[in-house]
C-alpha cells in the first residue's frame, strides 16, 4: 500500500482554499458572512494567539453557509479534476490511501473519482465541528498505527509536518515545487529536525493562487 498527502502533493494546490473561492464566486454573501469572519481569525493566528486547528476550524466554517454543496462540490472537481499531478496518476493503484487536513466532505468526491481509499477532517458541516483531531501531523501516524494498516511501501508529502507518517513507511518521498516534484525525504540532521518541529507547530501553509 501506498500513501499520500493530497493538497501540494498530489493536487497542485490547496483544496480547502479553492473550494471556498470558488463559493465566494458564486455566493457573494459570504464575503460578509464569512470572508471578514476568517481574515480576522487568520490575523490572530499569524500573530500567534490561537492554535492552528481554532485557524482551521474557522476556515471550514464556510462549509456550513452552502445550502447547494453536493452541487456545487462536483461542479469543482469537474473543473479541478485535471489539477491531479500527472506522476501520480501514473503511478495510481487501487489500495492507495489518501489521508488529507482537508474536510472529509471536501476529499471524498475526488477520491471516489480516482477510485482509492482516503482519510481526511472529520468535519459536520450541520454543526460546525471538528468530529475528531485534525488529520494532520501525528494525527496521520497514530490513525495508521491504530487502525492497524498494512506496511506503507512508500509515502509522499509536500510537508515535513508528515515527518511522523514518513517514519513509519518503508520509503518516503518529498514532494515539491506545487505537486510535480518528488525527490527523497531529506536525513533528519539537526537543521531538518529544526524545520519539522517549526511546520508541526505552526501548521499548514495555504495556497492562495487557485484557479477560480
Amino acid at each position: 500500500m501506498n500513501a499520500y498527502d493530497f493538497d501540494g502533493t498530489i493536487y497542485h494546490s490547496n483544496c480547502t482554499v479553492g473550494f471556498g473561492l470558488w463559493c465566494l464566486r458564486r455566493h457573494p454573501s459570504l464575503i460578509f458572512t464569512f470572508g471578514i469572519r476568517v481574515n480576522w481569525y487568520f490575523i490572530l493566528y499569524k500573530l500567534g494567539k490561537i492554535p492552528n486547528y481554532r485557524m482551521q476550524r474557522e476556515l471550514f466554517r464556510y462549509l456550513t453557509m452552502i445550502d447547494d454543496f453536493d452541487e456545487q462540490i462536483e461542479k469543482y472537481w469537474d473543473v479541478h479534476e485535471n489539477e491531479i499531478s500527472t506522476w501520480y496518476l501514473k503511478q495510481k493503484r487501487p489500495d492507495d490511501l489518501i489521508m488529507s487536513s482537508s474536510p472529509t466532505c471536501i476529499i471524498a468526491p475526488i477520491a471516489r473519482r480516482l477510485g482509492v481509499n482516503y482519510v481526511a477532517t472529520d468535519y459536520d458541516r450541520e454543526l460546525g465541528v471538528l468530529l475528531d483531531n485534525l488529520m494532520y501531523a501525528r494525527e496521520k501516524a497514530r490513525y495508521i498505527i491504530e487502525h492497524g494498516f498494512p506496511v506503507i511501501e512508500h509515502f509522499y508529502s509536500d510537508s515535513l509536518s508528515d515527518t511522523p507518517l514518513a517514519l513509519c513507511a518503508e520509503n518516503a518521498h518529498l514532494v515539491k515545487n506545487r505537486g510535480t516534484t518528488v525527490v527523497d525525504w531529506p536525513a533528519l540532521d539537526p537543521k531538518t529536525r529544526a524545520k519539522v518541529k517549526k511546520e508541526i507547530d505552526t501548521g499548514w501553509s495555504i495556497h492562495l493562487s487557485e484557479k477560480i
